[in-house]
């Protein structure tokens, strides 16, 4: 092998790209049910360049990879009716599936329970929030505080946050720079956020603009997380049981996708879309992901 041949190899090597990771929903359009993907099925695209998919894993049968975190903000209403809703929820999970319950207080994530594989435990350490105004300073604090706190691993991780989703430090602009941190911060550690609207207390929690904001602002993160996000009017839903529902059953059409960026690609966020002819089928995935 002459020199020049070994150069175009380093330089060749130098290019390359490892494969990144992202969870995909297969989400059935107008009702239908979506079928199973295949890899062949789906198309990753960066503006009109097509990127190979390296694996394409279906998630169903592999319920040992979650960890779901239920993130209840403290400065919500009264959820007394709906707590069983979220108990039992918590105890129809996959026994191989960690749960962990964590309290939106000031800014921070406090968790009642930890990561944990008993789900009675996690059940029982579900309680009232503390309906105090002032209680939780933002809660997109509070979901960067969370991610800081997420123990590392393989594991698939998903969120379901109960907010009102009002920021109130960073007011109504919708280039609400915390709201935008937080889903920044959110896709590069790979985290689906699913969000329920809860009204909560104090001032703002009464304004119309300000609840229309706060549900736009969540609407916004489930989205550029690959998750959903699920309303009842301007008040707290009589109950869970539907939307924890229809977060089953999404949970249930996941698969994990790893495609290889462009040779030459530079660190840092990169914004992709995905694509498949299968009919009445939506792929729901994070906007961006991270290249290291």
């Amino acid at each position: 092998m002459n020199r020049a041949t070994i150069c175009l190899l380093f330089a060749f090597v130098g290019l390359a790209q490892e494969p990144v990771q992202v969870i995909v929903t297969a989400e059935g359009r107008h009702g239908h049910t979506a079928p199973e993907v295949g890899r062949g099925d789906v198309q990753v695209l960066e503006g009109k360049d097509r990127l190979s998919v390296a694996d394409w894993v279906p998630l169903a049968g592999a319920r040992a990879d979650l960890q779901l975190c239920i993130l209840i903000d403290d400065s919500a209403g009264s959820l007394g009716p709906q707590l069983e809703d979220i108990r039992a929820f918590v105890r129809s999970q996959d026994p191989a599936t960690a749960v962990a319950i964590g309290y939106m207080r000031n800014g921070t994530t406090v968790f009642a329970q930890p990561f944990t594989k008993d789900r009675e435990a996690a059940a029982k350490s579900v309680r009232l929030p503390l309906s105090s105004f002032g209680a939780n300073a933002s809660p997109y604090f509070a979901l960067e505080d969370l991610i800081q706190k997420w123990p590392p691993s393989g594991a698939r991780r998903e969120a379901i946050m109960l907010s009102d989703g009002i920021d109130r430090y960073g007011g109504s602009d919708p280039q609400n720079p915390y709201v935008l941190s937080a889903i920044e911060k959110t896709q590069r550690a790979g985290i689906v956020v699913y969000s329920i609207y809860v009204s909560g207390v104090g001032h703002f929690s009464h304004s119309l603009w300000s609840v229309t904001i706060g549900q736009s602002f969540l609407s916004e993160l489930s989205e550029r997380t690959g998750g959903e996000s699920y309303t009842q009017g301007f008040q707290t839903p009589i109950s869970l049981t539907p939307y924890l529902d229809e977060i089953e059953h999404r949970l249930h059409s996941q698969y994990r996708l790893s495609f290889v960026p462009k040779a030459g690609t530079k660190p840092g966020m990169l914004r992709f879309r995905l694509h498949t002819e299968l009919p009445n089928v939506d792929l729901a995935t994070q906007e961006q992901v991270y290249v290291p």
